[in-house]
């Protein structure tokens, strides 16, 4: 091939290249952050803890992972199943039942597939620490000794 023939093939080779390599880059980035399976020597605290810090060194919070860590101690225990005795709080940081659809939506993106239960773990330490990234402890503060 010469001259114009052999650009429009090395244009139509990069052309069926770029997408591809676009798309699986895309794929690694689908699940988002925070993605940690649970070993199997692991507690429940530790894994709530390792979460908590994943998700705060994407989004730094005042007081970083330990003031974090030490809110939804106070708040659950670092457990993120716990719902309190009326079920009005739920999760890791005890989310409000009624205001969590807007939360997860205001501060979660599809691609990252969370799961939308406020009582899953990851999903509740990301939305968590999105927020209070944005908008300081607010709802938390007075929490604990933290």
């Amino acid at each position: 091939m010469r001259g114009p023939a052999r650009l429009l093939a090395l244009v139509l080779a990069i052309g069926l290249i770029a997408p591809a390599a676009v798309s699986a880059g895309a794929e690694q980035d689908k699940p988002g952050p925070c993605v940690i399976p649970r070993a199997e020597d692991q507690t429940v605290r530790q894994w709530s803890k390792e979460l908590i810090r994943c998700a705060e060194r994407r989004w730094e919070v005042p007081g970083g992972a330990p003031k974090a860590i030490c809110i939804a101690d106070a708040e659950s225990g670092l457990n993120p199943k716990v719902v309190s005795a009326g079920g009005d709080y739920l999760g890791l940081f005890q989310h409000a039942a009624s205001a969590w659809p807007d939360r997860y939506r205001d501060w979660t993106r599809r691609v990252w597939e969370l799961d939308d239960r406020a009582l899953n773990g990851r999903t509740n330490a990301v939305v968590t620490i999105r927020m209070v990234s944005a908008n300081g402890w607010g709802p938390w503060a007075g929490v604990g000794d933290c």
